[in-house]
């Protein structure tokens, strides 16, 4: 075994040896993707476009993994720009080098470039539901996402069969063109690409489901079924587990089904004691598990709902349909029963459900303070700030700079902007106050975080809007994505038990590139200790032309960061030395050319050449002002 360690990864030597020490901890879950790009995709049925794939084909294929294997994920990269996969929602135990967030935990892999995703899921204590996408250059907003599903030995909750629901917006632009449109001076307003369809689609034991039978979808994507293409089928009796995913880039859903009961028993991987739901509300990157009990006649087939949160987009265009339908079919020979709209959505809040296992909230030791503030900055382009500070991927991924900056690693400056050193076990409240008025879905990398506070008026004096803080929470909800309401805040109490770096950002796509994010640089002293970054990572950096040690910018200094990506900034606005001796040079010259009106009326006289120096004078003036009083001002090149 000894002999094979020099010809293999040392992510896989490791797995490997943990497989022959220890057979108890099961296997190793292995998967060969290659990502490509696939031509005239046409899920919704409106539109052929290109996405990214798998293997050649789309959507990439749903992964169900035991918990007793760990998951190993052999990629190459076949597109023409870099890209990465982040498993979403699992902690990658003091190996955030294998998180996928591309500037945060690896430079990305590079055209023709090759990486190993190490997921230790038998080792990671959890288990649900969560799915991977891509984390760099928006490519999961281009079809880059798939489910995946966990499954333990013993499952809390009883039922007969499960499937997964994947819920999606649909866009028919390449996200390279929509994010061009979206962070633009056209566009100061930041209003956010508002998709041109939504999608629904279902899995089972790591296959998708074909569509109905006798339809008729675009031959590419004519493997799977979508929308009204798509069925779920039922059999009387049987009491069924549906894990819903939002894998959208924008767009949040209200999900219910017509003619049947919902039972909430899962939020995020976290098992929770069942809970009626007449609507499910599922911001982007949510799960939910539910339980349905199909009736018990075959009478009929239902209509499942799917109605895109509209409130979250400025306009509404005539040839969107925000409301996809699918269906629960008993019978292909009864109709469909669609039930139509609803007067009102019923959802169900995150504190009134209860996990089964306790874990009570330990006090805090750190408060890190996010206000979520949207502005036209300094350059023309609406952004999403933390306090005001846009964040900008650094030259170094912040996991390497903390593993090879030595004792500096605990300096924040040393990272960039929007960075924060937490030590090893503090346990910090991270209070998100949203001054938006929009809705956002926060996700916080490598750790599930208890829900201790939730405010609907942060400015109000109202405690029933504002409650105060309350200790000693006995079993406080816990989840990776939380969605916060305009002027609303929430406290997420994290303990610092994951040395590594983590990610935490708004998970509407366009939000995180506008630079809505920050991120936490945890116990770098003991990552230091724990973590050996595999070489293929820093290869994959060098490929790209990117330093792999020192600061944010490559450099062995905690200040000296020439180059560093920065910006824009808030507007500098009000009366400053500029304004105002521009003002006072109008205001002359206005008073002057008043006093001139005045003599001339008088009687006064100007020789024509006295008129031409006073106009020279004049447009030497303004050049030296430059326009909009010297906020414009030419520059000599």
């Amino acid at each position: 075994m000894f002999l094979c360690r020099a010809f293999l990864p040392p992510s896989l030597f490791c797995l490997l040896c943990l497989h022959l020490v220890s057979p108890v901890l099961g296997g190793v879950h292995e998967l060969w993707w290659d990502l490509t790009y696939v031509e005239n995709a046409n899920p919704d049925g409106l539109f052929e476009r290109r996405v990214i794939g798998v293997n050649g084909t789309w959507p990439p294929p749903p992964l169900d993994v035991n918990t007793t294997d760990s998951l190993l994920l052999h990629v190459h990269n076949s597109l023409d720009e870099a890209t990465t996969l982040h498993h979403h929602g699992m902690f990658f135990n003091s190996t955030s080098y294998f998180d996928g967030a591309q500037g945060v935990s690896e430079c990305g892999i590079p055209p023709g470039g090759d990486f190993d995703y190490v997921v230790p899921i038998n080792s990671s204590g959890q288990w649900g539901t969560y799915w991977v996408h891509a984390h760099a250059s928006g490519h999961y907003v281009d079809g880059l996402r798939a489910p995946l599903v966990l499954h333990p030995p013993t499952e809390v909750h009883s039922y007969d069969e499960e499937f997964t629901v994947i819920l999606g917006d649909w866009y028919h632009d390449q996200h390279a063109d929509l994010i061009k449109q979206f962070i633009s001076i056209a566009n100061p307003g930041g209003a956010e690409p508002v998709p041109d369809s939504a999608i629904i689609y279902f899995a089972q034991n790591a296959s998708y489901l074909g569509p109905i039978s006798g339809s008729s979808p675009s031959p590419v994507t004519s493997a799977v079924g979508f929308n009204e293409n798509a069925t779920l089928p039922f059999e009387p009796g049987k009491t069924y587990r549906l894990r819903v995913i939002n894998t959208s880039a924008f767009a949040a859903f209200f999900f219910w089904i017509d003619g049947h009961e919902m039972r909430i028993i899962e939020v995020d991987g976290t098992d929770v004691e069942e809970s009626t739901a007449g609507t499910i509300g599922i911001s982007v990157a949510q799960r939910y598990s539910i339980l349905v009990t199909a009736r018990n006649d075959t009478s009929s087939n239902w209509v499942i709902h799917a109605n895109m949160d509209v409130d979250m987009f400025d306009t509404i265009p005539d040839a969107l349909n925000p409301n996809v339908t699918s269906s629960i079919t008993y019978s292909s020979s009864a109709d469909v029963t669609d039930s139509g709209t609803v007067d009102e959505y019923q959802l169900v809040e995150d504190t009134s459900l209860v996990p089964i296992e306790q874990i009570a909230a330990p006090r805090p030791t750190k408060t890190i303070e996010l206000v979520v503030i949207f502005d036209t900055m300094d350059d023309g382009t609406n952004r999403g700030t933390f306090n005001y500070t846009v964040y900008n991927s650094p030259e170094v991924p912040a996991i390497l700079s903390a593993l090879t900056l030595g004792e500096n690693a605990t300096v924040e400056q040393a990272y960039g902007p929007g960075s924060f050193v937490i030590d090893h076990m503090d346990v910090v409240d991270l209070v998100i106050k949203n001054s938006d008025a929009g809705k956002h879905p926060f996700h916080l990398h490598g750790h599930k975080p208890m829900l201790v506070g939730v405010s609907e008026d942060y400015t109000s004096d109202d405690p029933t809007l504002n409650p105060p803080l309350v200790e000693g929470q006995t079993n406080p909800m816990r989840r990776d994505v939380f969605q916060i309401p305009p002027m609303g805040s929430i406290t997420l109490r994290v303990v610092a038990d994951n040395p590594g770096v983590w990610f935490f950002h708004c998970h509407i796509e366009w939000h995180l590139e506008a630079g809505l994010a920050i991120q936490l640089i945890e116990a770098p002293l003991t990552a230091q200790q724990r973590n050996q970054v595999p070489q293929k990572l820093k290869d994959n950096c060098e490929a790209l032309g990117m330093p792999v040690s020192g600061n944010a910018v490559g450099l062995a200094s905690t200040t000296d960061l020439p180059g560093l990506t920065v910006g824009p900034f808030q507007q500098n606005l009000g009366w400053h030395a500029r304004g105002i001796g521009a003002m006072f040079g109008c205001v002359f010259t206005a008073a002057l050319g008043m006093a001139t009106v005045v003599w001339y009326t008088f009687g006064g006289d100007l020789s024509e050449e006295e008129i031409d120096e006073e106009v020279k004078a004049h447009i030497a003036a303004k050049e030296q002002r430059g326009r909009f009083y010297g906020l414009l001002r030419r520059r000599n090149k």
